[in-house]
């Protein structure tokens, strides 16, 4: 198995999508670096993956700083001597319509689910780039892939990933430095995202719709876990998650 022995980064890793990974690629085998804002949740999830017979171990991070994803790569280096993968995972959904003038949410947004995927491809790119060999996963959202009312912000920075990650794909070809990379396209999955959300009537409609349709996060972290589980020389790039009686 690919997986078993692989030493992965996951950021986002305290709850929903992040945790529901971490605890099934710690049961292939492989080796995790959690990060996180929240130390408790990391703390809980780290000893829950101990007790279970895995590996792992965890950094507060907040991704928006640069330095922190750099401190999540050396320590993956310090404690288990490599990095293979990094799962950017990390992200915010405060939707509400562009007249509402949430500049403050555009911000955060953009803070996060932008720039702190390019901070995690920082700080990982050039240990990749020396050994000829790495995974960048990331977050998405079918809000990447077509525009909703209401996410317009969350929508654009979601498209910048997929974006960012094509072209990544690419230029590693073009270089032969081998990363392979794989972008996740998630519909209504049961997680924290719609915490977030502070405008009334957005909340209001995600709330009634992923009450109808939401799955697991476990959905997703099979994907991570398939995409990671490919031969070396096989990279599947783009998958299109959601319930399977949702009309997305």
């Amino acid at each position: 198995m690919a997986i078993k022995g692989k030493v992965v980064i996951i950021t986002g890793a305290s709850s929903g999508i992040g945790a529901a990974t971490a605890h099934l690629l710690a049961e292939k085998g492989a080796r995790l670096v959690l990060g996180a804002r929240r130390e408790e949740k990391l703390q809980a999830l780290t000893d829950t993956i101990k007790k279970a017979g895995g590996q792992a171990t965890y950094r507060v991070t907040d991704v928006t700083k640069p330095e922190d994803n750099e401190q999540l790569v050396q320590l993956a280096k310090e404690t288990f001597g490599q990095v293979d993968v990094i799962f950017l995972n990390a992200g915010l959904m405060p939707n509400s319509p562009l007249s509402e003038l949430k500049t403050d949410e555009w911000d955060q947004m953009v803070d996060v689910n932008i720039k702190g995927v390019l901070n995690g491809i920082a700080a990982v790119l050039p240990t990749f780039k020396e050994q000829k060999a790495g995974h960048v996963i990331t977050t998405s959202s079918v809000a990447g892939l077509k525009a909703y009312p209401g996410g317009a912000v969350y929508g654009a920075t979601k498209w910048a990933v997929r974006d960012l990650m094509e072209v990544l794909r690419m230029e590693s070809a073009q270089e032969g430095s081998n990363i392979r990379t794989a972008t996740i396209y998630p519909a209504a999955i049961k997680t924290e995202l719609l915490d977030t959300i502070t405008d009334r009537t957005s909340k209001e409609g995600m709330a009634q719709l992923y009450d109808t349709y939401q799955i697991g996060p476990e959905s997703v972290a099979n994907i991570v876990s398939f995409a990671i589980d490919q031969p070396e020389n096989t990279n599947v790039s783009e998958f299109t998650v959601g319930p399977t009686n949702q009309p997305w």
